[in-house]
């Protein structure tokens, strides 16, 4: 169980960010990971570090979780220098990797107890303890089942509840949802809700728009090691600007066709779904637009099964300051191998 929590401690300012970083840079060889990214995440806050793969986002948790060193740059983590004091930052922070990282071996119990012991919790706080955070993670029922017999879910759930057991004040998770099925991601999300309305401070990487969207109070859009935006949904959101002329089109011979007529009217770059013969179009003049795409579609042939105008979504949003979708894998592996 991939896990580094402490008691919740006292000594931050109220005013003071839970998290700040200023220049973070790190590089590996001729690459570099991090391009001086600065972030600042007030108490009680959700912040989200979105990005596709090699973006940056896993070296900047484990530079501010004290498992990497930056080459430049400062941060401080629940009032504590990471660079100058990273055993105190230890005790004040609660970490959950990408992956699930609990004993097979041992009951979902025992998982939660042993944590409670190596942070010397005491017998019966350790055991108290196991069973609220078994209770608060739906896995009583499994309490007693060794943890290979746990779906994927449930072991994610019971790896968040290791870092949870001493009750830090500041939690960070990295791509906390991802190879979960849709039911259990909104499990997930509902547990990280609760404990953010109980007063945890909670960073999240992820590649998911709904999952920041959904649980973060501001975003910080990373690429190519760099923050290349940030702020709430609805910030980015009109940072893109404009609407949307969305198209689906009834035969696959049709895309080009309409991709081809529709082309000189937009404004930023057209989006193509093949797959499912959608065409999306930014575009100005809202109704009006739609109105004259529509008419455009009709003069070469193509009645659309479906049409209408949009706001911008957060996929726009990424793929209007990245030029590619966020579901796309990065070609940057050195992230994946060196972080």
């Amino acid at each position: 169980m991939v896990s580094v929590v402490s008691p919740r401690v006292g000594g931050m300012s109220v005013s003071a960010p839970a998290v700040q970083a200023r220049g973070l840079v790190k590089r590996y060889g001729d690459v570099t990971a991090l391009a001086g990214v600065d972030l600042e995440v007030p108490e009680g806050t959700v912040l989200a570090l979105l990005g596709p793969n090699g973006a940056g986002k896993t070296t900047t948790v484990r530079i501010l979780t004290t498992l990497l060193v930056p080459d430049e740059g400062a941060a401080t983590v629940a009032g504590v220098d990471v660079l100058a004091d990273p055993r105190e930052v230890r005790r004040r922070i609660g970490l959950s990797g990408q992956y699930a990282a609990v004993d097979e071996n041992l009951t979902g119990f025992e998982n939660l107890d042993m944590v409670g012991r190596l942070y010397h919790l005491g017998r019966q706080r350790s055991r108290e303890r196991a069973r609220e955070l078994l209770e608060q993670f739906r896995l009583s029922d499994a309490a007693d089942r060794v943890a290979k017999t746990y779906s994927g879910g449930m072991r994610r759930r019971l790896d968040l509840a290791g870092a949870l057991v001493a009750e830090p004040p500041v939690l960070f998770l990295d791509e906390p949802t991802t190879g979960l099925d849709p039911r259990s991601r909104n499990d997930m999300w509902e547990l990280l809700t609760g404990m953010v309305q109980g007063g945890t401070t909670l960073l999240l990487t992820t590649q998911y728009l709904e999952e920041a969207e959904r649980l973060a109070d501001d975003i910080v859009v990373i690429d190519h090691g760099r923050v290349i935006a940030r702020g709430t949904a609805d910030d980015l959101k009109t940072q893109v600007g404009g609407q949307r002329v969305e198209v689906v089109v009834a035969a696959d011979a049709e895309v080009d066709t309409a991709l081809g007529c529709l082309r000189p009217i937009a404004v930023g770059e057209v989006q193509v779904e093949r797959r499912a013969r959608r065409i999306t179009v930014p575009v100005s003049g809202g109704t009006p637009a739609l109105v004259g795409a529509l008419r455009r579609l009709e003069e070469v042939g193509v009645v659309p099964l479906d049409a209408g105008l949009r706001r911008p979504t957060m996929d726009d949003v990424f793929l209007t300051l990245t030029g590619r979708p966020a579901d796309e894998v990065g070609t940057a592996e050195h992230e994946e191998q060196n972080a």
